[in-house]
Formats: structure tokens, C-alpha cells, sequence
């Protein structure tokens, strides 16, 4: 049973997330201050945070760094782009605003533990779909034994997607993704990075490797398999 700790002082919202994340089978633990969060990790080390930025203590930024190794959802009600950039540099693997709608939460949770488990069971952190292959270590990816290069932006793009084969992954995660490495991180960039990775990739194959789910996001075609 995966488990995730939940950091943040307002007592309604943690109930509800602590409430929906059991029915979903996660086992939950709760801090309630940047300090008492720093002690949880102590105790034992959980598979995902949820943090929130406006702690009392500590507060989230000062919490980050402690979290190394560890996938970090920041929930939290500061919602300017500055701040979402800030913090997925900083370490933190996703960023959602409050009021958050509570099955996208959920989703970019079971995104982000798929993911970390993809990745630790790759050997020599490599990735593989179909003839894709990509190492992770020296970010480079290739087709039928070919390589392509690609832009570190669709390089990230690419390794969410294969980590989560056959799952659609969000635009508004891509987006948030991707605000990593450009500056215009918006929804028109995304479909500018997407198109040049479709068509990088197919010119080693002639095949179309990612598939646009209208109105949610992407996903790799499990019928190129």
C-alpha cells in the first residue's frame, strides 16, 4: 500500500484529501506545519507529498529540499506562473491551485507514483516503447536504432508519456511539465513541442507513436505494438 503524506494547517482540506485518497486505497499521513512534516520523513520516508506552501514553521519552499527522492504534489492557492516555475525547479515533481478539482488530484497522483515506479524498475535508467528506446542518464533517444534528437522540453515531454504507457497524461500536467524548461509553458507551446516530437519521431518510421485524446490530453498508441 502506497502512502502519502499530507502537509497542510487547513484541517477541511485535509480531512477531505485524507477521506478520498483511503477510499482510493492509499494509506495517509497528516503534518500540519513544515516542522511536524520534517519529523513524519524521520519516521518513515512516504511514496508521495502533498504540500502546501503557506505552512506554519517551515513553510513549503523551506520543506522542499528535505524532500529529494521524493515525489512532491504542491497544492496550494498562490497560482501565478512565477510561483509554479519556482517550485518545479525547485524539486517538486507537480503543482495544482486551490480550489482543485479532486479527480484531477487524484490522477496526478497515480501519475506520479506510476511514473517513479517506472523509472526505478528501469535498469540503467532506460525507457522503451515499441522501437523507442531512451536513456535517461545521457538523454538521448532512439528509433529503430536510429537517434533523434530532440529539445530537452520534448525529451520531457517524451519520457512522462513512456513512463505512463497506454495512460493519457493531461495537457494541463504537460503544461505545468514543460513551464520547466520555457518560459511560455501555455497550452499553444504544448502543441507546438508535441507536433515537432510526432514528427521527429515518425520520420525515423513512417508510424504516429502519440495519440491526441481530444479534450484531456496525450498518451503513446498501444496500437503501434
Amino acid at each position: 500500500m502506497k502512502t502519502i503524506l499530507i502537509t497542510d494547517d487547513d484541517v477541511n482540506i485535509g480531512n477531505m484529501l485524507e477521506e478520498v485518497l483511503s477510499r482510493e486505497g492509499y494509506r495517509v499521513r497528516r503534518a500540519y506545519s513544515g516542522t511536524e512534516a520534517l519529523l513524519a520523513l524521520s519516521a518513515d520516508r512516504p511514496d508521495l507529498v502533498l504540500l502546501d506552501l503557506m505552512l506554519p514553521g517551515l513553510n513549503g519552499e523551506e520543506v522542499l529540499p528535505h524532500l529529494r527522492g521524493i515525489p512532491v504534489i504542491v497544492v496550494s492557492a498562490r497560482a501565478s506562473t512565477d510561483d509554479k516555475v519556482e517550485m518545479l525547479l525547485g524539486g517538486a515533481s507537480d503543482y495544482i491551485t486551490k480550489p482543485f478539482d479532486i479527480k484531477e488530484l487524484t490522477a496526478r497522483i497515480a501519475v506520479r507514483l506510476r511514473e517513479r515506479e517506472s523509472l526505478a524498475g528501469q535498469e540503467g535508467e532506460r525507457l522503451a516503447f515499441d522501437d523507442i528506446l531512451m536513456e535517461i542518464d545521457t538523454r538521448t533517444v532512439t528509433v529503430q536504432g536510429e537517434e533523434v534528437r530532440l529539445t530537452r522540453t520534448e525529451f520531457a515531454i517524451l519520457r512522462l508519456l513512456m513512463a505512463n504507457p497506454g495512460q493519457v497524461v493531461t495537457k494541463s500536467i504537460l503544461t505545468e511539465r514543460i513551464s520547466q524548461d520555457t518560459p511560455d509553458g501555455v497550452e499553444n507551446s504544448l502543441k507546438v513541442h508535441i507536433s515537432n516530437l510526432r514528427r521527429k519521431l515518425r520520420e525515423r518510421s513512417g508510424r504516429d507513436y502519440i495519440e491526441a485524446v481530444w479534450g484531456i490530453g496525450f498518451k503513446m498508441r498501444q496500437d503501434s505494438l
